[in-house]
């Protein structure tokens, strides 16, 4: 093969990853399992693929770390059908064979429940998505599921906790599951942007899903992206403008979760329990 020619598909994504994204992708998501400890030896890891950008190039980052051999773990692909039409579930299958993923299938009728709900209904998908993958990779032996939600995910997320939920809360790089035992999320992608997986989808010139649930299909409330109008979008319009005026917005508030001053807080909840400032301010 002459320079830049590639046998397949599946290599020029591994060479973009290696080569020309390596410092965007690859070293921030070394970056996240070190800083946050998400992977340790003896580990096996379903590595659950919605049929997204980001599922996909965790599953890609998930290969080129295994190859890299600094210890042993395990990997399992997973992808669950919770009603896709088949066109849907074709392009996730297709995607799998392009790029070198043994990916395992399993269904589910969570389309069909949630199809039925007024309120509410990407909170209760997303919950029930994650029930099933949990029951999944532990069926498979896996002790821990991995899921593909980047940086921008995580702002987005602190701001829609305070501006629409009244609360401070932000995405864990890590979590343990509390309906099975011995289980654990993480999320690898915790440190990379979305505009860099954006620009290695588009330089590959790759095709993924976007939502396609029944309750996306048939609302009129989507922009000119595929994207739903919602408030996670709003947030993203927000970051989007104050960047314009504050390059450093979104890195401010992604560390304003790890700064923050407790004797300043009016008040806070830790395992359940609320904790005032009042508690303690007359000892002095």
């Amino acid at each position: 093969m002459k320079k830049g020619e590639f046998a397949d598909l599946n290599s020029k994504v591994e060479f973009s990853i290696r080569k020309t994204f390596h410092k965007k992708l690859f070293t921030p998501f070394a970056k996240a399992l070190n800083t946050y400890q998400l992977l340790s030896p003896g580990d096996n890891v379903a590595v659950c693929i919605s049929g997204g950008k980001d599922s996909f190039l965790m599953a890609k980052l998930f290969q080129e770390i295994m190859r890299h051999g600094k210890f042993e773990f395990g990997l399992k692909f997973i992808c669950m059908d919770p009603g896709y039409k088949s066109e849907n579930r074709q392009l996730i299958e297709e995607n799998a064979r392009n790029l070198n993923i043994p990916v395992e299938m399993f269904e589910s009728d969570i389309f069909d429940v949630v199809d039925v709900v007024d309120k509410s209904p990407c909170y209760l998908c997303a919950r029930m998505r994650r029930g099933y993958l949990y029951a999944k990779a532990k069926e498979m032996g896996c002790n821990k599921i991995a899921l593909g939600h980047h940086y921008d995910d995580v702002i987005e997320t602190i701001l829609m906790g305070m501006l629409y939920g009244a609360q401070m809360q932000t995405m864990m790089p890590k979590l343990h599951s509390t309906n099975f035992e011995g289980m654990e999320l993480i999320r690898p992608l915790y440190l990379i942007r979305e505009e860099d997986i954006k620009r290695w989808r588009d330089a590959n010139e790759l095709r993924f899903l976007a939502c396609a649930c029944k309750f996306t299909e048939k609302t009129e409330n989507i922009n000119s992206d595929g994207q739903m109008n919602s408030a996670r979008l709003e947030v993203k319009k927000l970051i989007a403008e104050l960047k314009k005026t504050n390059p450093f917005v979104e890195g401010n508030i992604f560390r304003s979760a790890e700064n923050v001053n407790l004797s300043t807080v009016i008040a806070y909840k830790k395992d359940g329990i609320k904790h005032s400032f009042l508690d303690d301010y007359f000892d002095l």
